[in-house]
């Protein structure tokens, strides 16, 4: 039985109602986030690929998919290939008048995705937040944000791996008597900050609510806002690497292997 993967689920969520605005945006975000397998004419020659063009009634398109036995399966034949993210591929092909095929016969999610509309992914994914100072007065308890969102935030905070211990989401209430919502980010690595403000800003813009809706903030483990944000706020946990614990076995240590006399 083959494996449902989650660009399968979002296409088959936006499949089952085409109007709905909110589930074609949860399918781009996926496209944007998963690992895509680019069919190639031949290997690649470092930063340099030359995708396989396929011309159909609607233009040109390339073919990916988003697992490797999907795209054996497709062509039936050893072929050149290279992994790269969606987000990259349409930036890549943004301008090119190049549409995709995505896993094209081979899964439920087999579909041309025009020209015009990886376009639009590869400005969208440009959209930085902008930086502000705010003096805030009191973090509240979270209300009144969507469903939608806190799925989108669960889903972009999981990639960040070991770029920060938590992060919070908590109501607002500024000096001037300003309420909003802000994503309190608890423990970021040096350098990574940019990075996570923009998987917040895309959590936003993939799950249909107004930017302005929440601000994002970064606090050290020990100060006193981090205990105000975790007294109040909506956690969400970011994976952290596995550590490895390296056992160095002494010679002679092991009465079953004694040391081997050269």
């Amino acid at each position: 039985m083959t494996e449902t993967t989650a660009l399968d689920a979002a296409h088959a969520a936006m499949d089952a109602d085409p109007q709905d605005d909110a589930a074609r945006l949860r399918f781009f975000e996926r496209l944007a986030d998963s690992e895509l397998f680019l069919m190639l004419t031949e290997e690649a020659n470092g930063e340099n690929i030359s995708p396989e063009l396929f011309d159909v009634a609607d233009g040109q398109f390339v073919l990916a998919f988003d697992r490797e036995d999907r795209l054996a399966r497709f062509a039936d034949r050893p072929v050149p290939y290279v992994a790269l993210s969606g987000r990259v591929l349409s930036s890549m092909l943004s301008g090119q008048g190049i549409g995709l095929g995505l896993n094209l016969e081979v899964a439920p999610s087999s579909m041309l995705i025009p020209a015009e509309a990886l376009g639009w992914l590869a400005t969208t994914l440009q959209h930085r937040p902008e930086e502000v100072q705010q003096r805030l007065a009191e973090f509240l308890p979270p209300a009144g944000l969507p469903d939608s969102l806190l799925t989108a935030l669960d889903a972009k905070l999981a990639t960040a791996i070991g770029l920060a211990e938590a992060a919070y989401l908590v109501g607002t209430k500024s000096d001037e008597g300003g309420s909003g919502h802000l994503l309190g980010i608890v423990g970021a690595v040096a350098g990574a900050e940019p990075a996570l403000a923009k998987a917040a800003s895309e959590a936003l813009t993939f799950s249909g609510v107004e930017a302005g809706a929440m601000d994002v903030g970064f606090f050290g483990p020990n100060e006193p806002a981090a205990e105000s944000l975790a007294r109040v706020g909506l956690r969400f946990d970011l994976p952290q690497p596995e550590k490895r614990v390296v056992t160095q076995i002494v010679p002679g240590s092991d009465p079953e292997k004694p040391p081997i006399l050269k």
